[in-house]
């Protein structure tokens, strides 16, 4: 079996594993870290969940063969006791018989189908009611990046006292951040788990769901990200020319600077590589 063709959840919960330990070194207190341990959990049992919807439910597929063996019987007993007479008196009713059966076999093959499909939309229902819970974490991750503002400084003149508790540096929201936008793409993760073992078309529909949610979240925290480095980039200290450097000819001043810097030197090229 090709090795990158399918998720591996083992491969899934080891990320998670190493994303917690990062989360822990450099916010030990945070309730992100608890997020994310709860999220540890959830595909710990969801790799468990996964292999036994993937098992055939042997309880259910032998509740509807007994039914559907015992209908079967019933109808070949019940045609065993029938009395059907050939004078024409009888006519009538033997085709009346006859339109009864036959709306008995369409009702047997009705109960049939549904018995068939019971295992089917069992695993359904069970696959839902996990993706629900991935939903609400997905929910709860969102919720712990909503306050992390990284234009408080230009958009916030004087606090109130039920303003939100902004600690962090910039370096340090961009790092929350960024594990928060991670969270969220393991969470959609562990939900194509579930889509990869089955063919239901709506679970494979709530996951794709599911996908765009967390796609549409880490899109928001990506704009944030990106003006917490604009940020940081605003505070770059600007190089310093060295005191005993002497210009010479053919070199171009750079602005602000004191002395002139050579054309072409790595500090004329405004940082290209």
């Amino acid at each position: 079996m090709p090795l990158y063709r399918t998720l591996d959840p083992d491969q899934i919960i080891r990320t998670l594993e190493a994303l917690e330990l990062r989360i822990s070194d450099r916010f030990p207190g945070a309730g992100l870290l608890a997020v994310c341990k709860e999220l540890l959990q959830a595909a710990s049992i969801s790799k468990a969940r996964i292999a036994a919807l993937e098992a055939p439910h042997y309880v259910l597929r032998g509740i509807s063969l007994a039914t559907m063996v015992g209908g079967l019987l019933a109808l070949v007993y019940i045609g065993t006791i029938i009395d059907i007479k050939r004078d024409a008196e009888n006519l009538y009713g033997v085709l009346q018989g006859f339109d009864s059966a036959f709306n008995i076999i369409v009702l047997m093959g009705a109960g049939a189908i549904f018995l068939s499909s019971l295992e089917s939309r069992w695993k359904r229902q069970r696959a839902l009611e996990h993706l629900h819970e991935l939903r609400s974490i997905i929910h709860v991750i969102d919720m712990h990046q909503l306050t992390k503002d990284p234009s408080r400084v230009s958009t916030v003149g004087v606090l109130t006292p039920n303003s939100p508790q902004r600690e962090l540096s910039p370096f340090e929201l961009a790092r929350y951040l960024d594990y928060c936008s991670e969270l969220l793409s393991l969470s959609a993760k562990v939900a194509a788990l579930y889509a990869q073992g089955t063919r239901d078309p709506l679970v494979i529909e709530t996951t794709s769901d599911l996908a765009q949610l967390t796609s549409n979240l880490s899109g928001k925290i990506w704009q944030k990200i990106t003006m917490v480095q604009m940020q940081i980039g605003d505070r770059q200290p600007v190089s310093v020319v060295p005191s005993n450097w002497q210009p010479d000819a053919g070199r171009t001043p750079l602005a602000g600077a004191e002395h002139p810097i050579p054309a072409g030197s790595p500090a004329d090229t405004d940082g290209a590589a």
